[in-house]
């Protein structure tokens, strides 16, 4: 047998090592990344709890920072302060402005703002740590810059003062033109009744970031529209985020809603790609988490954004973005020192993998080379197995039920595949079923669907009724079952049979009294439902195929009862000749001599045949019926020869009245008399020479077609229109003569043009260089299709039929190989076309229509050509002849063997085996069978 080329092959050995190792390895792998991932998820837990408490952290930041400087603005709101309209009344009033900024070092500046648009601030010169007037005087702590309408000075002044509110120095700032009524913070107090807080932003002076407190004044003032104001600076907030960072380039920011920053741990101004990355949530978030892994510059980050409490209104929220580098160091230096571990115990276990593969190796390889006899279907071979490891032991039990199973279904396999006979079949189903499960009795029941009952086929050493009825065919499974259960007792399972198209076709029993099957498993009822699927469908398939064959059967008789209707003789040819030609094949078989040894047929070839032999001459259904029972010459749809007596009955009335005629103008009546008893007597004569013609006979002598010519010469006057009362076919056979004058001569006997049909478009393809001839047709083609000229018919010098009516004759076996050749004959049947259409093929090749030669024929071939004759000349129900006698018919049929028409070897097989006289006592009449001289038919030796 025929091997691929096989890949490499390692040892079990080395498989169970290497598995050992590899599972070891990917457990390491699997424990590894489950440690990575639970350390990372710790540390990314850590930093998003370390987030949340940041947002804690600075929320009270946030609030601490606003809360003193809200209450010291509350007080301030009732300082008479409000109302002071000079700038002296103004700077009475600042030891308290002093003390408000110096309580707080986050304050950077308190003012007031008037509704004329003077203003009035003081703020440290020195903020969140840095100098921010670095042009301001010596020992200057504290700015007062205020802008007052109305004087003479400029507006816009600035004060320079000390620790003590001494002041150093007052410079005019033209360009000091800040109008507070312009400010948001300014409006927003002026629409409300309590301490508005602004959002972030740069200071008009400092640019500092911060927020501002504002708040108008009491009404006890008397000046509600003076607004005051504190600016709080949040830069310290970005020192105390920088402290709070988790790993040196962690990034950390406080954002508001417009994404500005108000802190960030770098003092960036901007949220950065890292900042932003962590505000947009992108990459992945971690399970569990709110953390978020993303990259950004190029690195990967750890983002995270908690909301923040305070200044709701702004929307705030702390971001924080840390390096994963940087966040996972420990978990990467913690996997290192793991993975070294899991290396050593990766190499210890392939050791012992080794010496464990060794033991469970050895009782495998010996097992392999019992199996390997399975792989040579030798499944009667046993697999046996004495290895102390219970899985070596089992799988060696496994094996051996296994090619016990095999060589079962091999057996049902091989009855479901070549089963012939449905109760060969059946029985054979019922006996490899019975013994695939181990039990002894059974039976299969086949559904009748005209009388709704389950009908016994086959049983074996089992009690069933032959009948059970009222069973429905629409009835699910479990339906017959319990119906199946009230009439057969035991312990039976049952299979229900069902075709491709899942109907009712019969039950499969068998009895259940061995070993443990009693119990009825699942197991086993699926497995005989399984097994018993199989055998319905070759159950299904050879009722088909019996089915098929009996349509054939059916169709067959069809063709010969459509024939014998059309021509009962013909039908009755279609009927006989296959039986004498199976007489005839089964004595070839059965025969020894030289000539017929090796020959047999096969049952499907005598199939074939026996289809063959039926429709030898199924083409005849398209033969006209006044051509193949053509008893006279001139017999068409009626016999002619009444028109032709007609005509003479005119002659005969014109020597009458040429008689009296004659008497009448003074002519002897006895001379008379005389010329018409002579016309009389040669047109009586004449008319029996035709009439003996028209009957047709072996031969035809030339002096007889000579007299009917000349007879036919006669003329005879028409006075009536021969156009009158036509068929659609004679109208067009005349529509090219136009009428002549009446009366008309017309001769006694003529050939008309009227009386040829040409082909037309129906030109049958019967020519060797015909293109449409696909089937090796070789016949000559007459002129016309037809030529019903009364001289043309009379003149026929052997038999009843012209030569076109020979041809439509002789068409039929045409017709028989094309309607075949048509039919979608199986592949065990495609030799019926040729069987069929080679009966009148000869044995010297001048046959039809084919022009086969002996060479090219078989026996089968040969002896259905021996069969026609015979049958042909001993039929006595052809109405154009009569049945020969069995001597007058094989004198016949011998002087054919030696023409080269039939074989030779065949008719004397049919002489010796007394075929003949066992045909002629069934079918011939008694006038026909005579004593037989067999020596003069049988070739010498």
């Amino acid at each position: 047998m025929h091997r691929k080329r096989q890949s490499a092959q390692v040892s079990l050995a080395l498989l169970i090592a290497s598995a050992i190792t590899l599972g070891m390895l990917v457990l390491t792998i699997v424990l590894i990344g489950q440690s990575f991932r639970g350390m990372e998820a710790a540390k990314v837990s850590a930093a998003g709890a370390a987030a949340r408490q940041l947002a804690i952290s600075v929320d009270d930041r946030i609030q601490a920072i606003t809360a003193p400087p809200s209450t010291a603005l509350a007080v301030l709101s009732h300082d008479s302060l409000a109302d002071a309209q000079t700038l002296a009344q103004r700077l009475d009033q600042l030891p308290v402005l002093a003390d408000i900024l110096s309580s707080s070092d986050i304050v950077s500046a308190v003012y007031a703002g008037y509704q004329s648009g003077d203003f009035i601030l003081l703020r440290k010169v020195r903020s969140s740590g840095t100098l921010q007037f670095p042009d301001a005087p010596d020992e200057t702590r504290f700015l007062l810059q205020t802008i007052t309408h109305g004087g003479n000075e400029t507006p816009g002044q600035w004060h320079f003062y000390n620790a003590d509110m001494e002041l150093i120095e007052q410079r005019p700032v033209p360009e000091y033109n800040y109008d507070p009524r312009t400010r948001p913070w300014f409006n927003a107090a002026k629409a409300s009744d309590s301490t508005e807080l602004s959002a972030p932003y740069a200071f008009f002076t400092t640019q500092e970031t911060g927020i501002t407190l504002s708040r108008r004044a009491s009404e006890e003032t008397g000046a509600p529209g003076t607004i005051f104001g504190i600016d709080v600076t949040v830069t310290d907030l970005s020192t105390q985020l920088a402290e709070l960072r988790q790993t040196p380039n962690t990034r950390i920011a406080i954002v508001n809603q417009n994404r500005e920053v108000l802190a960030d741990s770098g003092n960036a101004k901007e949220p950065g790609p890292a900042i932003s990355g962590a505000l947009d949530r992108l990459g992945d978030r971690m399970e569990g988490s709110s953390v978020a892994r993303f990259s950004a510059d190029g690195k990967d980050w750890y983002g995270m954004t908690e909301p923040l409490s305070a200044l709701q209104q702004e929307g705030l929220s702390i971001a924080v973005a840390i390096p994963s580098d940087e966040l996972l160091a420990d978990v990467w230096a913690a996997l290192a020192r793991q993975t070294v571990i899991a290396g050593f115990i990766a190499l210890l276990l392939l050791v012992i993998g080794w010496f464990l593969g060794r033991r469970v190796g050895r009782p495998l390889e010996h097992l392999t080379k019992q199996v390997s006899r399975l792989s040579r279907f030798r499944f009667d071979t046993p697999v046996r197995s004495d290895s102390h490891i219970r899985e070596a032991r089992q799988l060696s039990v496994a094996l051996d039920d296994m090619a016990k199973t095999i060589r079962s279904f091999q057996s049902i396999a091989t009855v479901l595949n070549r089963g012939q006979d449905l109760n060969h079949l059946l029985r054979d189903i019922l006996e490899q079923i019975i013994h695939i499960v181990g039990q002894e009795r059974g039976g299969i029941y086949l559904f009748t669907r005209q009388k709704n009952q389950l009908s016994l086929a086959v049983k074996q050493d089992l009690q069933l009724p032959d009948t059970i009825s009222n069973v429905q065919a629409e009835s699910d499974d479990n339906d017959i079952i319990r119906l199946l259960r009230q009439h057969i007792s035991g312990h039976p399972v049952f299979a229900v049979l069902r075709n491709r198209r899942k109907q009712l076709i019969g039950v499969l029993a068998i009895e259940m009294e061995v070993g443990d099957h009693t119990q009825l498993s699942d197991d086993l009822i699926i497995f005989v439902d399984e097994i018993a699927g199989s055998a319905a469908v070759a159950i299904e398939t050879r009722e088909l195929i019996e089915s098929q064959q009996a349509l054939l059967e059916g169709i067959i008789r069809l063709v010969a009862n459509a024939i014998d209707a059309k021509s009962p003789y013909t039908g009755g040819h279609c009927e006989r000749v296959p039986k004498l030609a199976q007489m005839l094949v089964d004595e070839a078989i059965a025969s020894n001599d030289r000539a017929f040894d090796s020959f047999t047929m096969t049952e499907e070839q005598l199939q074939e045949f026996h289809l063959a032999a039926w429709l030898h001459d199924c083409g005849k259904i398209t033969s006209p019926e006044y051509v193949v029972d053509k008893a006279v010459k001139l017999e068409t749809i009626h016999n002619r020869i009444h028109e032709i007596r007609t005509r003479f009955e005119v002659l005969h009335r014109d020597a009458e009245i040429r008689y009296l005629n004659r008497v009448l103008s003074g002519d002897e009546e006895a001379a008379a008399d005389q010329e018409r008893q002579a016309t009389r007597a040669r047109l009586q004569e004449e008319f029996r020479l035709i009439a003996t013609a028209n009957q047709g006979g072996e031969f035809m002598a030339e002096e007889s077609i000579g007299k009917l010519r000349s007879i036919g010469q006669q003329t005879w006057l028409r006075h009536f229109s021969d156009r009158l009362g036509l068929s659609p076919d004679e109208k067009n056979a005349l529509e090219d003569r136009p009428e002549p004058t009446l009366p008309v001569t017309e001769q006694l006997l003529a050939d008309k043009p009227e009386h040829l049909r040409s082909w037309g478009e129906h030109i049958p393809p019967v020519r060797k260089d015909d293109p449409r001839n696909r089937w090796g047709f070789d016949m000559e083609l007459p002129e016309y299709a037809y030529n019903r000229g009364e001289l043309h018919n009379l003149t026929v010098a052997k038999g009843t039929l012209t030569d076109e009516e020979r041809f439509k004759i002789n068409e039929h076996i045409v017709q028989t190989i094309c309607m075949l050749d048509a039919l979608p004959l199986p592949d065990r049947l495609a030799n019926v076309p040729k069987l069929a259409g080679t009966h009148h093929e000869r044995m010297d090749g001048q046959g039809y229509p084919c022009g086969l030669t002996a060479a090219e024929m078989g026996t089968p071939e040969r002896i259905m050509a021996v069969a026609d004759v015979f049958e042909a000349l001993t039929a006595v129900d052809r109405p154009y002849k009569e049945g020969k006698t069995l001597t007058e018919s094989l004198t016949i049929m011998a002087r054919m063997v030696e023409d080269g028409h039939i074989d030779r070897e065949v008719f004397e097989l049919f002489i010796r085996t007394d075929t003949y006289k066992r045909y002629a006592r069934q079918h011939l009449q008694p006038g026909q069978i005579d004593e037989v001289d067999e020596s003069l038919f049988m070739k010498p030796d």
